[in-house]
């Protein structure tokens, strides 16, 4: 039945191309990809960084880990099947903001190489994706444990928690790494100063 259906999709081309959305929005369309340990700093970099970029007149969006599986993906649980389709889901909604010539900025764990592959290859590789690892040591990040993760996770009330029980496996090759103890200016800067070097955005900062 599925594959019947499938059959009966056809593509819509749009009037306005990703190029032209691009123009009007005078800057490129990226999808920079925070990837690191939960606690690590990467919601709290991403924010910082939209926030500046805005400020600048840039177009952006955040997509959360979190507020993704409050919604779209509350459906899925923590085994590696529906981790790789919260990815998947995710990768596809960035897809689409990349073809509407917007800064997407997503923050998820995404602990393992082949899904952030399976995203680099969907969203088209290096011309569309910055990876930044957010570097964070697990001391530091148990430490911090904002949302009591960790400590559930130790406990025995959290099963398949990354970085306990379950491995996160570090990024091959990231386009950036990040130390998730730098002050967020610091770190936001760092990738503003890419985002400038690679034609991406108009300005940079010293």
């Amino acid at each position: 039945m599925k594959n019947n259906m499938q059959k009966n999709i056809f593509w819509h081309e749009h009037l306005i191309s990703r190029e032209k959305r691009e123009k009007y929005n005078k800057h490129r369309s990226i999808v920079i990809w925070f990837t690191g340990l939960s606690g690590a700093g990467k919601s709290s970099i991403a924010n910082h960084l939209e926030k500046k970029l805005f400020i600048h007149g840039m177009h952006t969006y955040l997509l959360d880990g979190d507020n993704i599986r409050s919604g779209l993906c509350s459906d899925l649980s923590f085994s590696k099947t529906d981790r790789k389709e919260n990815i998947r889901r995710i990768g596809e909604v960035a897809k689409i903001m990349l073809d509407a010539g917007i800064i997407t900025l997503v923050s998820v764990i995404s602990p393992y190489q082949n899904q952030r592959t399976m995203i680099y290859n969907m969203l088209g590789g290096v011309k569309n994706v910055l990876e930044v690892f957010v570097d964070t040591p697990i001391s530091v990040c148990e430490k911090r444990d904002p949302k009591k993760l960790y400590q559930q996770a130790r406990s025995g009330n959290i099963y398949d928690f990354t970085g306990i029980q379950e491995e996160y496996e570090i990024p091959s090759n990231p386009d950036i790494i990040l130390n998730g103890t730098d002050a967020l200016e610091i770190n936001s800067k760092k990738i503003i100063n890419i985002l400038y070097k690679n034609h991406i955005i108009s300005f940079c900062e010293n």
